[in-house]
């Protein structure tokens, strides 16, 4: 876990209220895909937690969409401002879980975090299959990046203006080696229910401190209250225990 100063490369609109932050600045905390970075803004007192899309080198990619005043102003910052950056929070996947032919599953904002986990999985020399559900088409983003990398993709949206209508879990395929997801917990609850073989979940949660002091984003599990920030924010399904 590191506090770091980045410098913004580019910050732009890639779909419906959803941008795309390109950063520069110590990615060395950052271990593992599916971790999240915690990011301070002026005049704001919680710090906005925002999953990690890309690494390269000294260059951060961040996906997030303007939900709030705080998300509204970082989307209204420009090339060469800076931003402090608690970097390297969270889990993170586990790939040595995954099989010959992974299955990857997004909703929504739960979709940036899968695409460095495709590109690892395909640096390991797995299949990678990839299911991405939106509300609607203007709100589709990725479809071609994973599709760049080699990843089998297919899109899902609610109304049925792109892709195949319906949720993710309409689109399942019969033969998949394990499966990964990250979405909002209705999603991730519909995904427990239909997939049949064992996966990861990466749990979005509303964050104070992003780091496990603060106990605001615990859940329930088999083993007892865990903290989505610290010992998250992915949970493998048997340890799941959902919550009316």
């Amino acid at each position: 876990m590191k506090d770091c100063i980045f410098t913004i490369k580019s910050n732009e609109l890639i779909a419906e209220n959803v941008y795309k932050l390109i950063l520069q600045g110590d990615t060395d905390g950052i271990t593992n895909c599916g971790q999240f970075v915690n990011i301070k803004l002026d005049g704001f007192y919680l710090r906005r937690p925002i999953s990690v899309c890309d690494l390269q080198g000294d260059l951060l990619t961040l996906i997030y969409k303007v939900v709030g005043k705080g998300t509204e102003a970082l989307s209204k910052m420009e090339a060469c401002e800076t931003l402090t950056i608690l970097t390297g929070l969270g889990n993170g996947y586990d790939l040595e879980k995954s099989g010959g032919a992974p299955l990857l599953i997004g909703g929504g904002v739960g979709v940036p975090p899968l695409y460095l986990l495709a590109k690892k999985l395909i640096a390991k020399g797995c299949t990678v299959s990839v299911i991405l559900g939106f509300n609607t088409e203007k709100e589709v983003f990725l479809e071609e990046e994973f599709k760049k990398l080699g990843c089998n993709t297919v899109v899902t949206t609610v109304d049925g203006s792109y892709g195949i209508k319906g949720f993710v879990t309409d689109a399942l395929p019969e033969d998949y080696s394990y499966f990964y997801t990250c979405g909002p917990e209705p999603m991730l609850k519909a995904v427990y229910k239909s997939t049949g073989t064992s996966g990861q979940f990466s749990f979005e949660e509303r964050m104070g401190c992003g780091f496990g002091a603060c106990m605001g984003c615990s859940c329930k599990t088999v083993t007892g209250y865990k903290r989505i920030c610290k010992d998250g924010p992915v949970l493998e399904k048997e340890e799941i225990l959902w919550e009316d």
